[in-house]
């Protein structure tokens, strides 16, 4: 349940009064999220999502706001946050740093077809081009040094065959990392669990707490490496293409980035593999997410490294 915090109707009724919204009309708590705790909110203005930081501080926030608001204005579905009477995105309730935001049509899939990959690829690439224009960046929390930290973490409590692909791993993409490539804002975590599709059209793009400054090709593969699996985690080729042939329409890959392309698999891969190895044998005192298995992220891997040439346009 990601309601961590609980939040009474009267409390968000005297919470609004601080905005132009509208009286309250319906409060609800949302399920669905590992991190923060989200409300639907019905007022007399329209429907908008409450959320709760769990762990962030007001101090992290501004950038994250800051480059919605940004993405909104250029034409991207992402959860707009509403000024308050301060004209601040960020409030606080129940002791808690706290915002609302525009609320989004469409539900998340769990078995994207080609048609829904290329939908999702070219609202990246709309996505990418739109964080151009913003001027703020942010350093990837979960880059070269985290990984190098986190492994060396969790890798005393790995098998020895696991401990040795990592250090293989996170020593490699030291030494090659992806440079000399186009970078720019990157969602960074866009599964499809952070995408509202409303039948084959992206109704929404949300979760941007993860958002940061870092290769673009990083992101797509983060994406296929989640939108494009098949059942014995391998790049699906038809869903693949799709979703790459429709981000290339939007902003045409370099010939760099064709040639980085199998190693933007692997790290992509290797981030998710550490974080939930890391999550399952470290969590912290009064964490809030349930672990995930980190073994779907670990196979992923292994079939990209045994790939000599993955899926690319062609």
């Amino acid at each position: 349940m990601a309601v961590f915090t609980g939040v009474s109707e009267a409390d968000v009724t005297a919470w609004l009064e601080n905005y132009s919204l509208g009286n309250l009309v319906e409060l609800q708590g949302i399920p669905e999220g590992v991190q923060n705790t989200n409300y639907f909110v019905t007022t007399g203005n329209g429907r908008f999502v409450l959320t709760l930081f769990e762990k962030l501080t007001a101090d992290d926030l501004p950038f994250f706001l800051n480059l919605m608001a940004h993405l909104a204005r250029h034409g991207i579905p992402c959860p707009c946050p509403v000024a308050n009477r301060q004209n601040s995105f960020l409030g606080e309730l129940n002791g808690k740093p706290a915002c609302i935001v525009s609320r989004l049509s469409g539900e998340s899939i769990t078995q994207p077809d080609a048609t829904q990959c290329a939908a999702i690829g070219a609202m990246l690439g709309q996505m990418h081009n739109a964080g151009r224009s913003f001027g703020d960046e942010m350093l990837n929390p979960r880059g070269a040094a985290w990984r190098l930290d986190a492994s060396r973490q969790v890798k005393k409590l790995l098998p020895p065959q696991d401990a040795a692909l990592l250090d293989s791993e996170v020593g490699l993409h030291a030494k090659r990392p992806l440079n000399d490539i186009p970078r720019g804002i990157i969602h960074a975590d866009l599964f499809r669990d952070n995408v509202l599709m409303d039948g084959e059209r992206v109704g929404g793009l949300v979760d941007f707490y993860f958002a940061c400054s870092g290769s673009l090709l990083y992101d797509i593969a983060i994406t296929a490496n989640d939108w494009c699996m098949t059942a014995e985690w391998k790049l699906d080729e038809a869903r693949t293409r799709a979703l790459l042939k429709a981000y290339h329409a939007v902003r045409p890959f370099t010939a760099k980035e064709a040639e980085a392309w199998p190693m933007a698999l692997r790290v992509a891969a290797l981030r998710f593999w550490i974080s939930r190895l890391y999550d399952l044998h470290l969590p912290r005192e009064g964490e809030l997410v349930n672990p995930r298995n980190p073994e779907p992220f670990k196979r992923i891997l292994q079939n990209h490294i045994a790939t000599a040439q993955p899926v690319w346009l062609g």
